[in-house]
């Protein structure tokens, strides 16, 4: 990515164990992540669909997959 610096041998951070509901994990914070991509100059987040999308993409993100 251009203008982005990585650490390689970095620890990852994510994703997080899955233990359960998060308080963290709110409707704001998906609202606020559509924000900043809007900021970026993607399309704003409107479809019902699209909102699903993007919670899940962000919980997929977040978290480890619970056990099955």
């Amino acid at each position: 990515m251009s203008g982005t610096a990585f650490r390689f041998g970095a620890e990852r951070s994510y994703p997080l164990a899955h233990a359960g509901p998060d308080p963290r994990f709110t409707e704001s914070l998906v609202t606020s992540v559509a924000a900043v991509l809007v900021g970026y100059g993607y399309p704003r987040v409107a479809a019902l669909e699209d909102w699903a999308a993007l919670e899940s993409a962000l919980a997929s993100f977040l978290y480890n997959p619970k056990e099955q």
